[in-house]
């Protein structure tokens, strides 16, 4: 069975993104709050994908991707209503040589920066590069299919649990 296992961390500060081009990415759900995720993505107005994940143990979930033609893609997409979100795929090599995949999200997510490094097994590690925030491989909240349902302040103030407190003499500043 395929399985998706996947890191994901908050970025607050990207790195330098110039010279690299970004995939455009339309993500819709067609189901998902509770059982399998259903997903169809657009990238680059050139291809479609179908994508059916199942429940996630940990960072690791079954994952079928099946590539669909982009009229399809685009016929799917209409039908998820209000659950889509857009964006900025990067492609970052890190010092040890690991692809990080580096979401800087458009339209009514802008502002919100996830990067997710995916690991062929459970045993193999990585070098975390300093532009990384938290992790959020945990925080469901902060799934894909869950900001493509939730609304932009709720978000920023589930990411804002995360931002770290700045610390004066005498503690965390109020």
């Amino acid at each position: 069975m395929p399985k998706e296992i996947e890191d994901r961390y908050l970025v607050f500060v990207p790195p330098s993104l110039s010279g690299l081009t970004p995939a455009k990415i339309v993500q819709g759900y067609l189901s998902g709050v509770k059982g399998p995720t259903v997903r169809v993505r657009k990238v680059n107005d050139d291809q479609g994908f179908l994508t059916i994940k199942g429940k996630k143990t940990g960072n690791s979930a079954p994952e079928f991707e099946y590539p669909i033609p982009v009229a399809d893609a685009e016929e799917l997409l209409l039908q998820c209503d209000d659950v889509i979100l857009t964006k900025d795929r990067y492609e970052v090599t890190g010092a040890d040589g690991h692809v990080w995949e580096l979401d800087i999200f458009t339209g009514r997510h802008a502002g919100l920066g996830i990067a997710e490094i995916e690991l062929p097994d459970h045993k193999t590690r990585y070098q975390k590069p300093a532009w990384l925030g938290p992790e959020i491989t945990q925080d469901k909240r902060l799934s894909n299919s869950s900001l493509a349902r939730t609304g932009v302040k709720e978000i920023m103030k589930w990411v804002a649990d995360y931002r770290p407190k700045a610390k004066g003499p005498s503690g965390p500043a109020p």
